[in-house]
């Protein structure tokens, strides 16, 4: 409750207050009000009261400005002295001086009022308010509980007291990471990460926190608001040290802070990948996140991805591979720092997969690197499939962005390919594109056209034709590597890729035939719902 608000008490409108001095500080909270006559009333005060008086106690000038340096020096909210007493008409201008230069609210009474029912009115009111204010901060706390028992986890709970609040919020972690924000519904869409870097140590000076209790190995933490797009008013502190709790308990349950630590990572990924977050900016955002730049000759994408018959089985499927990736994040780190190359580890919030961020001493490393990177990642033990790895091309932060499309779409083409260490997004223009069109009704068209024959005949017949014709493709129509590849003589081979051709009613020998067809071979691979 402020000295404004006090005013307005029907039984302070009775005495007809005027505000003479301290007009600017009206908004100054009571914490409690005291009544009294005597010379040094401020050696009974405590600070926050709004002081009740007649003036008796208060004396001439040099008394009237000791008395009310005292009273602001001791944090007194306003000072309400009732006219008629010592003082007729009005205050002297010795005492409006005084409290106007100590930005001290100073209100005098022009009519008589019980000091008592002033009193009573106004702790009444506080304890009201406060009554209010717990009453709200437990309905909000029942809130959280429900997100947290619906398995929504900690972003929900932190999304909703970012709602409530009207401000952003941030929950870091016990060395100073940042684990997640949320923004309130109607953010403009600022760059929260920006905002929170920024505000760095003055943090707790402009925000209100709360400390999020440790328990077990954990290290607690802290969730800070910052007043972005609206004051902060008493309720703030009840509903940030209401939230602390739950998402103390929720990182105790279920170890969120590693979720936390890998979609925070993958967001930013993400960000870069759709070039909505500045390079520079994107790198600032990356060592605030424990990535280390030193001696960093430039960067390389690595994306990994589950195959296998979980991977498409909806959001419990989706689910339960982000859970792996996330439960092994501790083991993956810990591996990743026997490279001696700084790296980042996050999760594609749009397709669940795996992305590293590698840092090169050398640009010609980049080979090298990813060798040793794909290998820590096909050692991991993977109940849910096998695993798919890309690379993008290595470059600077300018063109991590393309390097981090790159590798994210390789990862998801090579579920479609022959198995390899890892598939270099670089190196298959073309099946990156005939992935793209993987829906197209014309490329299906295709291949039904130039494949289709062959296609039925195996459909019908013991004897498959198709494995022959793929051989000669990727031995690029040679016939004598071909029957080396199938283990056949060349009679044999010979017999075969007659065959096809009269099936297909194409020379293969002819120039484009074998081109058409290995486009057509390529292409059915990608094509959805085909086997």
């Amino acid at each position: 409750m402020t000295v404004a608000m006090a005013l307005e008490l029907p039984v302070l409108r009775r005495g007809l207050p005027q505000v003479v001095a301290g007009t600017e500080a009206l908004d100054t909270p009571i914490r409690w009000v005291h009544a009294g006559e005597v010379p040094n009333m401020a050696a009974m005060l405590r600070g926050g009261e709004l002081l009740l008086t007649t003036g008796m106690g208060i004396g001439g000038s040099a008394s009237q400005r000791r008395f009310v340096a005292e009273l602001a020096s001791k944090g007194v909210a306003g000072l309400v002295i009732e006219l008629g007493g010592s003082f007729t008409g009005a205050l002297p201008a010795t005492l409006v001086a005084a409290a106007a230069e100590r930005r001290l609210p100073l209100i005098e009474l022009h009519a008589e009022v019980r000091f008592v029912a002033v009193t009573e009115a106004v702790h009444t009111e506080l304890v009201n308010r406060d009554y209010r204010l717990l009453r709200r901060a437990e309905e909000l706390h029942r809130g959280f509980t429900r997100r947290m028992l619906a398995g929504e986890g900690v972003v929900a709970v932190l999304s909703q007291l970012a709602a409530t609040l009207g401000n952003p919020v941030f929950l870091e972690s016990a060395d100073g990471r940042l684990l997640a924000h949320a923004a309130p519904p109607d953010s403009r869409g600022e760059d929260l990460l920006g905002v929170w870097a920024e505000a760095g140590e003055s943090a707790e000076a402009v925000g209100a926190s709360a400390a999020v209790p440790a328990g077990g190995s954990e290290g607690g933490g802290r969730l800070l608001a910052l007043p972005l797009a609206a004051p902060f008013d008493p309720f703030t502190q009840l509903a940030l040290e209401r939230a602390a709790e739950i998402v103390a308990l929720a990182l105790l349950r279920s170890r969120q802070e590693d979720e936390l630590l890998t979609l925070s990572r993958g967001d930013l990924f993400a960000r870069l990948a759709d070039g909505r977050i500045d390079p520079a900016a994107g790198a600032a955002r990356a060592a605030e996140m424990g990535f280390g730049g030193r001696g960093v000759g430039g960067l390389v994408a690595v994306a990994a991805r589950v195959v296998g018959p979980r991977r498409g089985s909806g959001a419990g499927g989706r689910a339960a591979v982000d859970a792996s990736w996330i439960g092994s994040l501790r083991d993956l780190e810990r591996e990743f720092r026997k490279l001696g190359a700084p790296t980042l580890v996050g999760v594609d919030p749009g397709g669940g997969d795996l992305v590293v961020l590698v840092g090169l001493r050398d640009r010609a490393e980049h080979a090298v690197t990813v060798d040793r990177v794909a290998s820590i990642l096909r050692q991991l033990p993977r109940p849910l499939g096998e695993i798919v790895v890309a690379a993008g091309a290595p470059g600077g932060w300018e063109e991590i962005g393309g390097g981090l499309r790159d590798a994210i779409e390789a990862a998801a083409v090579g579920g479609d390919l022959p198995p390899a260490p890892w598939h270099d997004a670089t190196a298959m223009p073309l099946e990156r594109l005939l992935w793209r069109l993987g829906d197209n009704e014309d490329l299906r068209r295709y291949v039904e056209r130039v494949l289709g024959p062959l296609l039925a005949h195996d459909a019908g017949s013991r004897r498959q034709l198709l494995p022959t014709l793929e051989a000669l493709v990727a031995n690029g129509g040679g016939k004598a590597a071909t029957a080396r590849a199938l283990t056949l003589n060349r009679q044999a081979l010979y017999a075969r890729i007659a065959r096809i051709e009269r099936i297909l009613g194409v020379d293969l020998s002819a120039s484009g035939a074998l081109t058409a067809v290995e486009l057509a071979l390529r292409a059915r691979r990608h094509l959805r719902g085909t086997g």
